[in-house]
């Protein structure tokens, strides 16, 4: 029997807000176009970009174009690109998460390599490779990363570097306008950065903070930032 299209997310996207974040979670589905996206920002009180297994398309930031068997999802990116300006505009909450971060980046007019690890100095910061690996394999802490003095993921901490998880093909290139990074990898990878605006949230990891983030630092206090920035927003509207 061949499967049904379906629009979804995976459980732990919805549990880590659950866990960390006192709100009922709602699932946007990638509709694009079909959405007003300034009703929509108007209703919501704040936003995560979960990962995905689909890239931003690079014809939104000037990038060389993907071979034909490349996870696309145009419905996604006709959503969260203007929805990412719209919050922007409008002081609502974005957390972006690895797909996420890129989103945010692209939305500004930054630019995406397309794979980190076939840019001269960078090391491959993909999942395992091999199909049988546990999620604790995939999820397990894997690199250092530093993070900016004086900036906001230090400041949530105390830290000055974090161990991070790290499942990605593509990662920031170019900063967005208006960006700051917050966080990179030893090889120089981009892995935190937030809109330079102290009367928002608006920030992106490149790691995935939703696995387990009670028990990650850096992850359950962005969690709680968003939380409350989101509690802000609900308040005020």
């Amino acid at each position: 029997m061949k499967r049904r299209p379906l629009h979804a997310t995976g459980v732990r996207n919805v549990n880590s807000l659950l866990k960390m974040v006192d709100c009922v979670p709602v699932l946007m589905p990638p509709v694009g176009a079909a959405v007003d996206i300034d009703e929509l920002v108007a209703r919501m009180d704040g936003f995560v970009l979960p990962g995905g297994r689909a890239n931003v398309e690079p014809h939104h930031y000037g990038g060389p174009e993907f071979p034909p068997n490349e996870p696309i999802d145009p419905g996604r990116d006709a959503i969260v690109l203007p929805l990412v300006r719209a919050c922007i505009a409008a002081r609502v909450p974005v957390f972006g998460i690895c797909r996420g971060i890129q989103e945010i980046n692209v939305a500004l007019g930054g630019s995406l390599h397309y794979r980190v690890h076939e840019v001269p100095g960078k090391k491959d910061h993909r999942r395992p490779r091999h199909e049988d690996a546990t999620q604790e394999e995939v999820f397990r802490l894997n690199h250092m990363v530093k993070l900016t003095a004086g900036g906001l993921f230090q400041k949530l901490t105390g830290h000055d570097e974090m161990m991070v998880n790290s499942l990605h093909g593509q990662g920031v290139d170019r900063l967005g306008k208006g960006l700051v990074v917050e966080a990179t990898s030893p090889d120089g990878v981009i892995e935190g950065l937030r809109y330079d605006d102290d009367r928002q949230f608006i920030v992106g990891v490149q790691w995935h903070a939703e696995w387990q983030p009670e028990e990650h630092a850096l992850s359950a206090a962005l969690y709680t930032a968003f939380g409350k920035a989101a509690s802000a927003r609900a308040a005020a509207r």
